[in-house]
This record gives structure tokens, sequence and C-alpha cells, in this order.
């Protein structure tokens, strides 16, 4: 395989479009793959793709999980969750949602100035957005593919049962938000718009231990990049709870700040006790856009300031400028195998979109890892 092989997404025409004709293509936020299938979220959407392997580098048959009858969200499937990380562990799919604020985009040729204008000053908040959840992801034998549930016999206990359950949600957001809502480096971001530096989750990765590392976008603070590491469990069945954490300064919750050279988060995935780092611009424009490892990441006893020296730049990843500026945005990044990785992007160029209903990936190969 060569640096950069394409991959090409082939998606249902019937299943693409959102209730207000985005195609699900356009909006591409996190990938995760799980055997031959290949899992995808649309960060306007309330559902979840599954493609799965129809050639050596092609991911089709495309079907569609809708999470408001797998979960108890708090508002219907007309408000988007915006899914920002994609996760699996122990016969779980993860799912987290951005958790952050949207400010109105203005129309600079709209007819009338001081009312586009005024949109700049309009902040809404969505109740979906505040989503940490699981939901049951076990292997069909007779189709090869993997499948959601809401509740599922474990596949090898039967004293055990798999159920779909999340953090609880509350007035300001969920468990998670109120914690935050105190914390000395993120309370003064949590009202400001994600695109403006403000508290933005992109990035999930789930440890088989139970611990769950969540990457932020922003803020970053002074050229810090942040990985939250939590440990949510069971409490009741379909609700999770956030439990203590040994080594936790904040008791909940870990801090991890990476110095990624002022770029925020954008996608966490798991080999061994590594973390692969998908990182990029925090706020609204084109910048660089890299991979990086934090070797034993899964293994830091207490929060940690991790230095450029600490992190391995692994390669770089092409982006849109000039002509194609604002698109070609690198969000998601899958597992291929030990070696490869996949990379999808949001706002893809018109030479991602070869034909209706189809938008290509990136497959790259990762480096040696240093000694």
């Amino acid at each position: 395989m060569s640096r950069r092989q394409p991959y090409t997404l082939h998606f249902n025409p019937r299943l693409s479009l959102n209730t207000s004709g985005k195609h699900v293509r356009d909006g591409l936020s996190s990938t995760l793959r799980t055997g031959n299938n290949l899992w995808v979220s649309c960060d306007e959407r309330t559902s979840i793709e599954r493609l799965r392997l129809t050639a050596p580098h092609e991911f089709g048959e495309h079907c569609s999980y809708e999470l408001t009858e797998l979960l108890e969200l708090p508002s219907d499937k007309t408000e988007e969750i915006d899914i920002e990380g994609l996760a699996e562990s122990e016969h779980y799919l993860w799912i987290v949602g951005s958790h952050s604020l949207a400010r109105k985009k203005p129309d600079p040729d709209g007819k009338d100035q001081a009312k586009e204008i005024a949109r700049l000053t309009q902040v809404k908040t969505e109740a979906n957005r505040y989503l940490l959840a699981r939901v049951p992801l076990l292997l069909n034998p007779k189709t090869g593919d993997y499948e959601l549930h809401h509740e599922a016999p474990h596949p090898t206990d039967p004293t055990q049962t798999l159920r779909s359950a999340q953090l609880r949600f509350t007035d300001s957001g969920n468990d998670l938000r109120d914690l935050l809502a105190e914390d000395p480096h993120l309370k003064p971001f949590l009202n400001i718009p994600g695109k403006d530096n403000g508290f933005d989750i992109e990035g999930l990765s789930v440890a088989p231990d139970g611990r769950v590392f969540v990457g932020l976008r922003g803020p970053v603070l002074r050229g810090w990049a942040m990985v939250l590491e939590l440990l949510p469990q069971e409490d009741k069945p379909s609700r999770l709870r956030l439990s203590k954490l040994p080594g936790a300064t904040e008791t909940y919750y870990k801090k991890h700040f990476l110095d990624l050279g002022g770029m925020g988060v954008r996608e966490l995935r798991q080999v061994g006790a590594d973390l692969l780092l998908l990182a990029g611009p925090t706020m609204y424009l084109d910048g660089t856009i890299a991979v990086y490892r934090w070797a034993d990441a899964l293994r830091c006893p207490q929060d940690s300031l991790i230095g450029s020296d600490k992190l391995e730049r692994l390669f770089d990843v092409p982006h849109g400028f000039g002509p194609t500026a604002g698109q070609d945005k690198a969000e998601g990044m899958a597992l291929l195998d030990d070696e490869h990785v996949l990379i999808v992007f949001d706002s893809p160029t018109d030479a991602r979109k070869p034909a209706s209903h189809v938008v290509v990936a990136d497959g790259m190969k990762l480096p040696d890892k240093a000694s």
C-alpha cells in the first residue's frame, strides 16, 4: 500500500440526506472500523452510519441506526447530536457529542446587513449535544456484520446483559458539564461557542479497563491542547455516572495537556498503550492538520503536561486552501489495521465526490514507531 491510498465510501441514496437536505458525505465527523464494518457519523444527525468492506479499497452496503431508538435523548431526532467521537470496547460502541455551543452564521450577501450582523450575537445550545453514551455492539455470525442493540445478552457470559446507557442529562447539559463548570482551566470557556476556542469535544477512545479519553478541539490554552480522562460506570439500567479516578487532581477526571503546536484534538485512536491523535485548528480556519503518537498515554498515573519532545509527529494531512479554502477538513480517523489509518473529511472538495452518494477517504500508512 502506498503512503496515500484512496478508499471509496458508497452511501445509500435513501439514507443519505438529513431533514435539511445535507448529504451525510458532506459532514463526516468521526469514523471507526470493527471487523469488515466501517462506522461513520455526520455532525448534523442523530444517526450512526454503518458501511461494509465490499472490495479491497471500498466500503458500501450502507445501513443507518437511529440513536433516538437506542438511547433516551432529551430532544427528538430533529435536533442534531453533533456526534464528534466513536469508540469500541468490550462489546459496546461508545458515542460522544460535541458538548459545545454554536454561534449563528451570518450571510454576507444578505439584504438586511444589520440583521446578519446581529446573527453573530446569537448563540444556541442543543440538549442532544451533551451525549456520552454506550450502545451494545455485537457481531452477527450469519451476516458477518456488527449490529447495534438497545439491549442484548452478553456473547460469552450468560450472567451479563448488555444495555444502552448514557451519562445523566441535567438542566445545564449533563453530569460532565456540571463538573467542568467548576474547573479552573475550563470554566471560562464553557459559555463560548466551540469555533471561537470555546469548549468543544472532538475525539473519543475507550481503554479495555473502562477508562474513557475525550479529546478537546478547544479550548487550546497558550498552545496546549487537552485530553480528559474519565471513568464512566453503570449505576442503574440505562444510566452512567462518573466514578472517582485514582490520581486525578479533580477527583472525577484527569486533565492531560499536550503541546500540539497550537492545534486542538480532532480524533483519538488507541494502539496498545499509545494514543494516536488527529490534530488541527481549533477555530474556523484552514491550517495544519497532523497525526501524532502519544506514547504510553494509557499509563499516566495522574494529570500530565506532555511536551512536544514526548509526542511523535507522524505525518501531515492535506487540507483545502486557495480556491478550496474551507474544504477537505480532516475530522475522523479509523484504524484500518496495525499499520494503516483511514482519514475522512468534513466539507469534501468536488474531487472527493466522483459520483452521486460517493466520497473518497484517504488510507495512510503509519511510520514505524520511534525507538
